[in-house]
């Protein structure tokens, strides 16, 4: 359920195309909310058919594309699943399995694919800093956008988590 809620929260904050939406997507809420370009249009499709959003009124389609904005149905929609109860979800994640079975029949190769994951932790966590440096300066953080700078302080302490963690992982699998 929670696709068609980053949806409404995306354009709450700018009303957008189907296109420009999902390129959003790409560069923020697809961080830590993912969802193919196919996704977003069906779900921008069920959304202005439960009459959530809707295409903006008068405004010539750039390109033959409507630009949509959240109607007040959709906001009270979003508000009342803001607030609605969830459980943590557990994690699972293949890479802690496999590393698992490896204490049992050996490391085999894993190695490089936690050397990759490394890899691809420390390029993930070095976007977010730049992120960071850009959108949220110091002289704004405590004013401008605090709950979208926690968002992507969980994401910095997370890739940092992982970084530090596989770090670990390699070290122990020289001794294995």
């Amino acid at each position: 359920m929670s696709l068609p809620h980053a949806i409404l929260t995306a354009l709450l904050e700018r009303p957008s195309s189907g296109l420009e939406l999902t390129r959003r997507f790409d560069r923020s809420i697809g961080f830590f909310w993912s969802a193919t370009h196919q996704q977003i249009y069906r779900e921008l499709g069920k959304l202005e058919k439960a009459g959530l959003i809707r295409a903006v009124p008068g405004r010539p389609a750039r390109g033959g594309r409507k630009e949509y904005e959240v109607l007040p149905a959709g906001r009270a929609e979003l508000t009342a699943w803001v607030g609605e109860p969830q459980d943590p979800k557990p994690i699972r994640d293949p890479l802690l399995l496999r590393l698992r079975a490896a204490a049992a029949v050996g490391m085999h190769g894993l190695d490089a694919e936690l050397g990759r994951h490394l890899a691809l932790h420390r390029a993930q966590l070095a976007e977010y800093l730049e992120i960071e440096e850009r959108d949220f300066p110091a002289a704004k953080v405590e004013t401008e956008n605090r709950l979208q700078h926690m968002v992507l302080q969980a994401g910095i302490q997370l890739e940092t988590f992982w970084v530090e963690w596989l770090t670990q992982a390699l070290a122990g699998s020289a001794d294995v």
